[in-house]
């Protein structure tokens, strides 16, 4: 997981806020997620639209995973950042 440092800065307790919103994260449409891959998500906390992604690197973390469905070979790596650091 990496949190950007924008996110990292609001604090400990909105860091921790994001986290829990995150995991329970479950507002997925055919508009925002048109794959059904449930890889990305949107946030609002006060004043500050939060972003999160899910990517599929290969194990060494080089390029994309071979397959992403195959945990053997992938390793999945979630990012939190500000809208504006997209």
């Amino acid at each position: 997981m990496i949190v950007t440092q924008a996110v990292a800065q609001l604090g400990k307790c909105d860091v921790d806020h994001i986290l829990n919103e995150v995991r329970k994260y479950n507002d997925f449409t055919p508009i925002n997620d048109p794959f059904s891959e449930h890889d990305f998500g949107s946030i609002q906390l006060g004043e500050n639209t939060i972003f999160w992604k899910i990517d599929y690197y290969d194990i060494d973390l080089h390029m994309h995973s071979p397959d992403p469905s195959d945990p053997t070979v992938t390793a999945r790596i979630l990012t939190i950042m500000l809208a504006e650091e997209y």
